[in-house]
Formats: C-alpha cells, sequence, structure tokens
C-alpha cells in the first residue's frame, strides 16, 4: 500500500511556539484523524504508531502531533495551551490534507484535551471525536469527573476502551456513554488495558486489537453526516 508520509511543524501557541507534527497519508484515504498522544509519551510512541499504521491500512490519514511540553522536554503544560494546540492541530491538519473529512482525538490525555477542546468551542470542521483509551478516573479512584465535560460536546463520539482498562472502570463508562446519548458509541476491547496490551488466551477475538480499532473507526466514520 502506497502512503505519504510529510514531517512538519506548526504554531502549537504564540507563546509556545511550534511543535512537530506527521501526516500519514494512504493513496486513497477516505478520512484524516488528528491524532495526540499520551500524558507521557510522544506522538512517535509505539502505541500512536501502530494506531496509525492499523488505520492506514483502513485507508483513514492520521496527522500526529506533540504538545509543547513534550516537544521541549519540560513539564507539563497547562490545560489551556493544550487544549489550543489540539485546536491548531486540527487547523494544520486541515491545511495539510485539505478535502478530507477530519476526525480529532487520541490516546488517553490526547482524547481527552481534544474533547475539552471542543467543549470549550467546537473545533473547526471536525466530524468526531475518537478517543482511545478515554481516561476516565486515576487507576483505584472509580469516579467520572473527568467525563463531565462530554455531556456538552456536540458532535459524535467513539470510544474505544479495554475491558481491563485500569483508568476506565468498565461500568462506569458505559453510564457516562449512557447519559451522553446517541452522540456516544462505546466498544470495549475484550481482555485489552489501557495500553492495549491484551490476554491472548481468555481474548474472545483473534483479531488483533489495533486492528479491531481501526476497523471500527472507519466502520464508525462512515456513519458520521
Amino acid at each position: 500500500m502506497a502512503l505519504a508520509i510529510t514531517e512538519a511543524r506548526f504554531v502549537a501557541t504564540p507563546a509556545k511556539g511550534e511543535v512537530s507534527s506527521l501526516l500519514i497519508r494512504p493513496e486513497i484515504a477516505t478520512h484524516l484523524l488528528v491524532l495526540g498522544h499520551g500524558a507521557s509519551t510522544n506522538m512517535r510512541h509505539r502505541i500512536l504508531q501502530s494506531i496509525a499504521d492499523s488505520l492506514a491500512a483502513e485507508k483513514i490519514a492520521t496527522f500526529r502531533y506533540n504538545f509543547p511540553y513534550m516537544e521541549n522536554g519540560r513539564g507539563r503544560d497547562s490545560q489551556d495551551t493544550c487544549t489550543a494546540t489540539v485546536r491548531s492541530a486540527v487547523a494544520a491538519a486541515r491545511k495539510a490534507a485539505p478535502g478530507l473529512p477530519l476526525l480529532a482525538g487520541g490516546h488517553s490525555f490526547g482524547g481527552r484535551m481534544t474533547s475539552t477542546a471542543a467543549f470549550v468551542q467546537p473545533l473547526d470542521g471536525v466530524h468526531g471525536i475518537v478517543f482511545f483509551a478515554f481516561p476516565l478516573h486515576q487507576p483505584g479512584k472509580s469516579d467520572t469527573k473527568r467525563a463531565e465535560h462530554l455531556g456538552a460536546v456536540q458532535i459524535p463520539m467513539l470510544f474505544l476502551s479495554g475491558t481491563r482498562d485500569a483508568l476506565a472502570e468498565p461500568d462506569l463508562l458505559r453510564t457516562v456513554c449512557i447519559r451522553i446519548g446517541n452522540r456516544a458509541t462505546l466498544h470495549p476491547l475484550d481482555t485489552a488495558d489501557h495500553g492495549f496490551r491484551t490476554l491472548k488466551r481468555a481474548r474472545q477475538s483473534q483479531e488483533d486489537v489495533f486492528l479491531e480499532m481501526a476497523r471500527t473507526v472507519r466502520e464508525w466514520a462512515f456513519t458520521l453526516k
């Protein structure tokens, strides 16, 4: 499969300056997903690489990027800086691959910052948000405070969540999705944890978990208007 790979930089915020980005575009792409990394990783982490590779096989392009704190090797940025970076990444992705229907999201922290940005102000041109392991709570702290903003996000959301995810107790996440209503789609990943490691002997499906997520994203994306 032919892929176009483009490395670039864009201004995250005027105060923080530029960050790196990586566009992977299949020859015949149907959508573009703006993909943020986890809290302690970066855009080249193996999880995001596996997600991007699997999505490319499903003809979904990805635009990965760094948050400024990870780009510069400093302490975590404020939430305002992170959500502004998400907004800048969406604009840069739209410019890099014009014409493709836009999705946005990310792994863990990256997904949560995307929905927080959309809560503050709609993300221009984005048709849906994809959460690769939404971090609902800290391990051992079963609450839903991090999901309180989701009810006000006015575009469809897809939750890809492992049944062994210590940061998203399945029943709690299911309750959150029911509360959101038809804008939320929950897809449980059998035996997967927060980093998408699975128990191969206990797992019901033989499908690779990253391929399962990519296929689910493709199927869901084609339901969006």
